[in-house]
């Protein structure tokens, strides 16, 4: 389709300058740029559901000014007295998160009924079925050896013992890391739910 219109606007020299800025620095004209950013708010537009000319949404106005339909973009702003902001930050701080993220993260379990797994704990996890999966395959290892010669080559009975006991100590200490998370994450600090 040919672009015939023309859209316009005034803005502050400090607006003007920013966007300056920008379009130089992603190598773009002012138009293009423009054009994109239209394009993107129709988009976003179509895809919010309909709204009445009455329903407060429609302004952005619902519950504080988060308006609706902006998927990951959306921000919203919430006060906080300034305790509250120095535990926010000290618990964000110990599970090596910003505080924003912190929050979000916090906020879409509330509503969803999940429990976090911030990156490091997941890693833990992950390293630790690995580490299960070369015990697994070490032991399976042993047993084709043992099927095949009807001897074991190298530990005894006592050694798979021992290394049964490792793997149930293992499996418990994920649960047990598990069900520390989930505490965790209702009671506000990781240490205070081992």
């Amino acid at each position: 389709m040919t672009a015939t219109e023309v859209l316009k606007t005034r803005v502050t020299p400090e607006m003007k300058t920013r966007v300056t800025e920008i379009t130089q620095a992603e190598l773009l004209t002012e138009a293009v740029w423009l054009r994109r950013i239209v394009g993107r708010a129709i988009h976003e537009q179509a895809a919010a559901p309909a709204l009445s000319d009455d329903d407060p949404r429609q302004s952005g106005a619902l519950h504080g000014g988060c308006p609706v339909g902006r998927g990951r973009a959306a921000r919203l702003y919430v006060r906080l007295r300034q305790e509250d902001r120095l535990l926010l930050h000290e618990r964000a701080e110990a599970r090596s998160m910003a505080s924003a993220t912190y929050v979000s993260v916090l906020v879409r379990a509330h509503l969803r009924g999940l429990t976090p797994l911030p990156k490091d704990e997941l890693a833990a996890l992950k390293r630790t079925v690995s580490e299960l999966g070369a015990i697994g395959r070490n032991l399976n290892q042993m047993t084709r050896a043992v099927n095949q010669s009807g001897r074991i080559p190298g530990p005894g009975r006592e050694e798979f013992r021992a290394i049964l006991k490792i793997c149930e100590a293992l499996r418990d200490h994920t649960k047990d890391l598990i069900k520390a998370n989930g505490a965790s994450w209702r009671s506000g600090y990781a240490e205070d739910a081992l």
